[in-house]
């Protein structure tokens, strides 16, 4: 008798707990109704792109077990939505056309062709600046003052940061966006963070396709920043109209400066960091990439490349950066080699989307994936060697019939 009435005040004393606890997150939620936010003190006080919050009750926030991914799943958009979002410059459905155009999945690059193509006329004339540099050089402060800097002269500035993915997981962090903190707040700014996805040149994939996005949005000045490079990682310079390397003091002599292949590339060399102790050092470092420059041929014909140092903290220089640049510009498209670098440009990215294709095609053809199943074990096992098995593979892809080589091809990515 005893130990059923315990349990029954047991029970009782359940319930009420229930009751009290209910009771207390109902004045909470009130208290939100009344216009009492949760959103932390250094957001934007407008309620716009720029800062996305969605508050979850609790008792829809999975406590009860139950799923909540279906009740903030976003509506899929056709193509003409797609395309009316960008034109229009709206920044989230922009972010997500370029979502489109990077995914691998078959069943979005009909559509992502479909956009691409649609927005492609309609890109306006903007200008396209590469940003490199060693790692620890303050890339992302610096295109943070950069980019303000720019919106302060009436652009609109779009921001394609690639971000390293891992070798082992392929995962990236993707948080150059939350290190530019006011520049990702303005209205007339947008940055996108995109893996590179183990593609080398230091830039994702699809960034190209990107840039023409971010054109067709009404953005008139592209900045391009890579991964950390070293010497081969110089992609960017083939789609874009001025690259700068940012370089800290200490990085080497004017030797080792020459031996950077990528220092062949650039149109100008920033020496950050220049405040403080640290000044003086990088007016030395300044001057030993000047002298090494001297042994070099300039990246654009008719330009020297130019050695400057600057302050991403401070802004010391960066009005001399932004004059230096637009004198480029005005004398690149007096001689005419501005737009004749765009049509080598154009070209190159046709035949980079012939090779992707192609390269596609070839893993997905269900003859050659068989085969290469079969001598991958051969290989591993030492039974034969690695060019031999390339060897077969590539004589099996001559004996497959032409028509079922499309075919199946094309069936295969969809």
């Amino acid at each position: 008798m005893n130990r059923d009435r315990d349990q029954d005040q047991k029970s009782i004393n359940d319930q009420n707990q229930d009751r009290d606890q209910k009771q207390e997150r109902d004045r909470e939620w009130d208290f939100v109704d009344r216009g009492k936010s949760y959103r932390p003190e250094w957001a934007p006080a407008e309620n716009d792109d720029a800062f996305a919050v969605r508050i979850i009750p609790p008792d829809n926030a999975g406590s009860s077990g139950k799923k909540i991914g279906s009740s903030i799943r976003r509506k899929p958009l056709d193509t003409q939505e797609y395309i009316d979002g960008v034109l229009s410059g709206n920044r989230t459905i922009l972010a997500r056309a370029i979502t489109l155009i990077e995914s691998q999945a078959p069943r979005h690059r009909s559509i992502a062709a479909d956009v691409l193509n649609a927005l492609l006329p309609k890109a306006c004339s903007s200008l396209r600046i590469g940003i490199s540099g060693v790692p620890g050089a303050g890339k992302s402060t610096f295109i943070e003052r950069f980019g303000l800097e720019l919106i302060r002269k009436g652009h609109r500035v779009a921001v394609l940061a690639v971000d390293p993915s891992s070798s082992l997981s392929k995962g990236s962090i993707l948080g150059d966006k939350t290190r530019m903190e006011k520049l990702s707040r303005d209205e007339n700014a947008f940055i996108r963070p995109s893996p590179s996805g183990g593609t080398l040149g230091g830039v994702a994939a699809k960034t190209r396709e990107a840039i023409t996005l971010c054109e067709a949005a009404h953005y008139d000045v592209i900045l391009v920043e890579t991964v950390g490079v070293g010497q081969s990682e110089i992609t960017v310079r083939s789609m874009v109209d001025f690259f700068l390397l940012l370089q800290i003091s200490g990085a080497g002599d004017e030797l080792q400066g020459i031996k950077k292949g990528v220092i062949e590339i650039a149109d100008a060399i920033l020496v950050n960091k220049a405040d403080g102790d640290n000044r003086h050092k990088a007016e030395r470092t300044r001057a030993q990439f000047e002298t090494a420059l001297h042994y070099l041929k300039p990246a654009t014909p008719g330009w020297t490349c130019k050695a400057l140092t600057c302050s991403a903290l401070t802004g010391d220089g960066f009005p001399e950066i932004l004059d230096m640049i637009f004198h480029f510009v005005n004398l690149m498209q007096q001689s005419g080699f501005l737009d004749l670098r765009r049509k080598e440009q154009s070209v190159q990215w046709f035949y980079t989307i012939i090779e992707d294709q192609i390269k596609r095609w070839f893993y997905s053809n269900p003859h050659i994936r068989s085969k290469m199943d079969q001598l991958r074990e051969n290989v591993e096992k030492d039974e034969i060697p690695a060019t031999r098995a390339a060897d077969e593979i590539m004589d099996l892809f001559f004996k497959i019939p032409q028509e079922e080589k499309f075919e199946k091809g094309e069936k295969n990515n969809g």
